[in-house]
């Protein structure tokens, strides 16, 4: 049970002055749904502003306050334009207020013609006009209340500003309570940190490190301890020690010997099945590493042993070509495999449920509905979870029920984590590494160019089908975005290239319905088209021997890890493959690098080592779009600074303290119930 000081927190938003159906929206679309979410809804960054007199007094790029007289409004072509509000300072200067989408009808009431106002935001230039885009405040008095003023500035949904968002988070601070302290009093001092409750306040005030830490610190520590209490909880479960005989195992037939990796990870696994304590493995493979076989192998230990296993993928596509190659591997050694998808229906389906509990099925491949309650096995003791960044900790403990007793748990990813993050997220797992390459992998040729070189890039891609080979287009966005920067989209490029290339070019991304997603991906995968233009959805899992090359538009604006994870899908097959990194014209310094470390790197714990360096960890921990990253308010820089230290703190509290019983227990269970990590709690009742 949540304990009742936090009550206040997990109240709703409707509960708040102002906030009814309409305001409702926008907040939900921003994940603010309970007075917790406002108050840890931190400002990005903070401005202040410089009152004018004039544009001339002022900067490109700086903040300011100054007086303007409105002399006409300009509609845009269509509804997606900006709309325009030209205004005049004091001395004549000409100076656009620019306004995107619905911010319009904002505009038109605020800034009627030939009437003064006080205006706040940043001066900048767009061709030969100077503007402010969507300014922070237009008010008719008191414009020097806006100047230097350290304001806070939030992220923002549609529907939402700036002075809004602050009002509600003023009154969710009003109402958080103080909290006990559940830091070692020792690192308290030691790190001269506020309260909670003070630290939670000062952070919406102004830049102020020792506050924005000290809350940080508090995430890491309740996720440390939480995965702490898991480990402890499962070393005391009672699992099935599982030999194998190599009875199975001995007729693999395999196409290339394993690698030292392979044979160390394999290994470290067996040791871990014989135990009675379930295990809890993570295998991290870089991408072609060749964990499909130490998963066959794992799984075949519990087969010898008399017991079945799982394979559990997030995707169906991915669970059918998991199915396939499994099927293909362990046909020799006699091991029975099915598929079970949500997609099975009927008689299919009745077979392979009939199978799973009288023990005929040895491994089954599928997705969630492996696990759902209608599913029962004859003696369940081994599964593999492919993706685990995909699958949270509460899913991997859900996954424990199903089994006459916990079952032994492999989560495999290939997506290389650097160390520092594998302790933050998989802190109640052991790791295995693959880190070797089986030698039938080639290495990917990659090559780096600008946009301009598409129509040559085109003429390659033709040569390439008329060989009977096929490729990856990849882009960063499925539609084209407002304003003036000009974006790929994935929408526009497949237009383009089906108007050359017909019917052999199909399209991906994450906005289709799942049934239209498969069919276009089946297409390919069969080979019946040539050219699959996607978004990043296609970043994990698709196996197409035949494709051979791999073209990433806007390269620049991937991280290191995905454009890695996307390279990896090419260079499957026997023939040469190569990945083409298209850029824009401008390229930070920051992109420069990335660029030039995949044309240099084929190492994927080294790209992501580097990748942190470059850009923090919110891309690493799964990439933000396709997984739960662990954390919403510790920033990368935090994750390498603190983390270490509210580990030893949560190691203390469970050595030394007493954990969850002592006095210090009673202030970190407030702690887990607040970052929702109450998992740990639960487990500690018995699971």
């Amino acid at each position: 049970m949540r304990p009742d000081i936090l009550n206040p927190l997990f109240a709703e938003t409707e509960t708040l002055e102002g906030v009814g159906p309409k305001l409702k929206k926008p907040l939900d679309k921003l994940g603010l749904t309970r007075l917790k979410d406002l108050a840890y809804h931190l400002p990005e960054r903070f401005v202040t502003r410089r009152a004018v007199g004039n544009v001339d007094e002022a900067g490109e790029g700086e903040n300011i306050v100054l007086k303007l007289t409105v002399t006409e409004h300009r509609g845009g072509r269509n509804a997606r334009a900006p709309y325009r509000v030209l205004a005049q300072d004091s001395i004549g200067n000409i100076i656009a207020l620019t306004y995107f989408g619905r911010a319009s009808y904002t505009a038109k009431k605020q800034l009627p013609v030939g009437e003064t106002r006080w205006v706040a935001g940043k001066l900048e230039r767009y061709g030969d006009m100077l503007q402010i885009v969507h300014p922070d405040h237009v008010v008719e008095e008191g414009g020097d209340t806006l100047q230097r003023l350290s304001e806070p500035v939030y992220r923002l949904s549609e529907g939402l500003t700036q002075p809004r968002i602050a009002g509600l988070v003023e009154q969710a601070l009003a109402k958080a309570p103080q909290l006990p302290e559940w830091i070692e009093p020792t690192q308290f001092e030691k790190a001269d940190w506020p309260a909670w409750r003070d630290a939670l306040v000062q952070a919406h005030k102004g830049e102020d490190k020792a506050a924005r830490d000290r809350l940080a610190y508090d995430e890491l520590l309740a996720n440390a301890l939480a995965l702490m209490l898991v480990r402890a909880d499962n070393r005391k479960r009672k699992g099935q020690p599982l030999k194998g005989d190599g009875s199975y195992r001995g007729k693999l037939e395999l196409p290339f010997p394993l690698t030292g990796a392979q044979k160390r990870s394999i290994a470290e696994i067996e040791g871990d099945m014989a135990q009675e304590a379930p295990m809890l493995r993570l295998l991290q493979g870089d991408v072609g590493a060749g964990k499909t076989v130490v998963a066959l192998e794992a799984m075949l230990i519990a087969v010898e042993a008399g017991a079945q296993a799982a394979l559990l993928a997030p995707t169906e596509i991915l669970a059918r070509q998991h199915y396939e190659s499994l099927r293909r591997m362990a046909e020799p050694t006699g091991a029975q495999v099915a598929l079970l998808t949500g997609r099975d229906k009927g008689k299919a389906r009745e077979g392979t449920l009939m199978g799973l509990l009288d023990g005929s099925i040895d491994i089954v491949v599928g997705t969630h509905a492996i696990f759902q309650d209608k599913v029962a096995y004859r003696n369940l003791a081994m599964v593999v979870i492919d993706e685990q960044h995909r699958f949270g900790v509460g899913q991997r403990l859900m996954l424990a029920s199903k089994g006459k007793r916990a079952p032994h748990v492999l989560a495999m990813t290939a997506t290389p984590i650097p160390r520092t993050l594998t302790l933050a997220q998989y802190g109640e797992l052991d790791v295995s590494k693959l880190d070797e390459l089986p030698p039938g992998r080639q290495a990917i040729d990659t090559v780096v160019m600008g946009q301009d070189k598409i129509p040559a890039l085109v003429e390659r891609l033709a040569a390439q089908f008329a060989e009977g080979r096929q490729a990856f287009w990849v882009c960063p966005m499925v539609r084209e975005m407002d304003g003036p920067e000009e974006i790929a989209a994935a929408e526009a490029r497949y237009a383009s290239l089906k108007e050359r290339f017909g019917d052999d070019v199909v399209m991906v991304h994450g906005q289709l319905a799942p049934e239209q997603k498969d069919a276009a991906m089946e297409r390919f995968a069969r080979g019946d088209a040539r050219l699959l233009v996607a978004t990043t959805v296609i970043e994990v899992g698709v196996d197409v021997p035949n494709a051979t090359l791999m073209v990433i538009e806007q390269a620049e604006r991937f991280g290191l890890a995905q454009l890695h994870q996307l390279r990896g899908r090419v260079g499957r097959g026997s023939e040469k493959s190569f990945c083409v990194l298209l850029h824009g014209e401008t390229l930070s310094e920051t992109a420069q690098k990335r660029l030039a470390l995949m044309r240099e790197s084929q190492d994927g714990f080294l790209l992501a080592e580097e990748d942190l360096k470059l850009r923090g960890g919110g891309e690493l921990l799964g990439t933000r779009q396709s997984g739960d990253t662990p954390f919403s308010v510790a920033s990368f820089e935090q994750i390498t600074e603190l983390l270490p230290k509210a580990h030893d703190d949560a190691r203390l509290l469970m050595d030394r303290d007493g954990g969850l019983e002592g006095k210090r227990g009673e202030a970190a269970r407030v702690l887990l119930y607040l970052f929702e990590r109450d998992f740990g709690v639960k487990t500690l009742r018995g699971g």
